[in-house]
Parts: C-alpha cells; sequence; structure tokens
C-alpha cells in the first residue's frame, strides 16, 4: 500500500477511500512507468478524487490537488490528463485546486478576510480550473423572468478539438461544486 499512499495527502490524516487509493495507484503507476512525466510527477501529489455522474452512463473523475501544487500540475495538465483518461476508460479526468472559502467577518471585527478566499472569488477559480486546456475569454449571466439565472461562459475557440466533447461534464462538475448553471459555449466569428 506504500505505492498509492505516497501519492494521496488527505487533511487530518484521514483514511483515503477505495477510488482515491485507485487514483493515487494511478498516478504512482504513471510516474514510473512513463518517461516524459516521470520528473514531473515526482514532487506533486492529490488531496481527494470523487466520481460525479454527468449524464446517462458518462462519469467524470474530479481529482482535487494542494492549491500550492497547481503550477506544478498545470505544466504537464494535457499529457497528465490524456494518460489518466486512457486507465480510466470512459471517463473524463477534471484536475481542480483546493481552495478554502471563509465566511465574512462579524460586525465591529478588525479582521479582513483576503479577496481570494470570497466565495465569488473561489467560484471563478474553480471555473477556470475544471476548463484548464482551454480560457475562459467571455461571460454573460442570463437572468429569466421565474427568477432563476444562467451564466453562459465562451471558451477559447483555439482550444474546441480538445474540450468540445468535454462541455457536458463541465457543467455537471461545476454544478455539483458551486450549485450554479453554467452553459458552454465557442464564441462564433463572423466573416
Amino acid at each position: 500500500m506504500y505505492t498509492s499512499r505516497k501519492k494521496i495527502h488527505k487533511d487530518k490524516d484521514a483514511e483515503p477511500t477505495e477510488f482515491e487509493e485507485s487514483v493515487g495507484q494511478a498516478l504512482f503507476d504513471l510516474e514510473n512507468t512513463n518517461n516524459e512525466l516521470k520528473s514531473d510527477l515526482k514532487d506533486l501529489y492529490i488531496n481527494s478524487a470523487v466520481q460525479i455522474d454527468v449524464s446517462g452512463n458518462r462519469k467524470a473523475v474530479v481529482i482535487h490537488i494542494p492549491y500550492r501544487l497547481r503550477k506544478g500540475f498545470r505544466k504537464i495538465h494535457v499529457r497528465l490528463v490524456r494518460e489518466l483518461e486512457k486507465k480510466f476508460s470512459g471517463k473524463d479526468v477534471i484536475l481542480v485546486a483546493t481552495r478554502r472559502i471563509l465566511r465574512p467577518p462579524k460586525k465591529g471585527s478588525a479582521v479582513q478576510r483576503p479577496r481570494s478566499r470570497t466565495l465569488t472569488t473561489v467560484h471563478e477559480a474553480m471555473l477556470e480550473d475544471i476548463v484548464l486546456p482551454a480560457e475562459i475569454v467571455g461571460k454573460r449571466v442570463r437572468y429569466r423572468i421565474d427568477g432563476s439565472k444562467i451564466m453562459k461562459v465562451f471558451l477559447d475557440p483555439k482550444e474546441r478539438n480538445n474540450t468540445e466533447y468535454k462541455l457536458e461534464t463541465f457543467a455537471a462538475v461545476y454544478r455539483k461544486f458551486s450549485g450554479k448553471d453554467v452553459v458552454f459555449e465557442y464564441p462564433s466569428t463572423e466573416a
């Protein structure tokens, strides 16, 4: 068990679930077998992993990575996701940095919370993590008559080939973690 445990660091020494151990084992196997990822994966580990139902029979694997290691994961993101999707066949893999939301300070308190710990900022950053190979080029919020709202997110058309088949997965994962409805599109280019 030393192999997969080395790749999982949970808060408060909690025991990893069976699924998290399988993800840790997959990372460990990639580190040992894949020469191009070996040096980059050496110091990287995950916090947790969950499996989410997207639609019908599709599933997504969401891997939470430590905030401090997000730059290391971003360097190898495309190759790592491709290899993990081969290991977990038929499942989309998404890497999300673990961020903490702090509640607003009480009245009369001299303590201020950092902007990076507000709910809005954390949800925005999570959205950018979810669509990572692509960049967000625009956002629109549509308010309906019944009071509900839908956010339209426009992604960079350059990454269309890599991300188009995952748009439904992106929406389901973001809805699961933030509770907000979002629609992903590519901006139409007019000639």
